[in-house]
């Protein structure tokens, strides 16, 4: 009998192995790395705007807009910001001011160019069983602003 139970734990080893092999591999996102979803409209139509505010190693990092039916995507830069505003500059020099209006995200400028909208927390994940789990993705409304307050939003 004892010899059975030896000769088993044998035959877990190679498993044991794999199962390492599988959580370093598939969980490979850093725990601090979060990323913080705004949208405005609905998607897959023309009126959609969609920014992504990530955190990565504890900083501000990528700003990403998507935007229209075909979901064209904009690297953003960040600008200045202070307790109540902070700015993101697009690749054609517009600036747009982003202002915490509770958990939502007031977005402007300061030219008129851009009219004035108000971005809900967006949801990245499976709806009725389909989709893939979004782990960087903030759970809610309230960590979304929470990031955006502690990362972006800076006194």
């Amino acid at each position: 009998m004892v010899l059975l139970f030896v000769s088993n734990l044998q035959n877990l080893k190679p498993m044991k192995t794999l199962l390492t092999f599988l959580m370093l591999t598939l969980g490979v996102r850093a725990a601090d790395d979060r990323v913080a979803n705004f949208s405005y409209g609905t998607p897959g139509q023309e009126n959609y705007e969609e920014f992504s505010f990530w955190v990565k190693n504890n900083q501000p990092a990528e700003i990403q807009y998507v935007y229209g039916k075909d979901r064209k995507t904009l690297r953003l830069r960040y600008l200045k910001q202070d307790k109540r505003h902070f700015q993101v500059r697009f690749p054609n020099q517009l600036v747009l001011m982003l202002s915490p209006q509770g958990n939502q995200l007031r977005v402007y400028d300061l030219k008129g160019k851009y009219a004035a909208k108000t971005f809900s927390w967006h949801y990245e994940g499976p709806v009725n069983g389909v989709g893939t789990f979004c782990q960087a993705c903030a759970e809610d409304e309230t960590e979304a602003m929470q990031l955006l307050r502690r990362y972006y939003f800076v006194p």
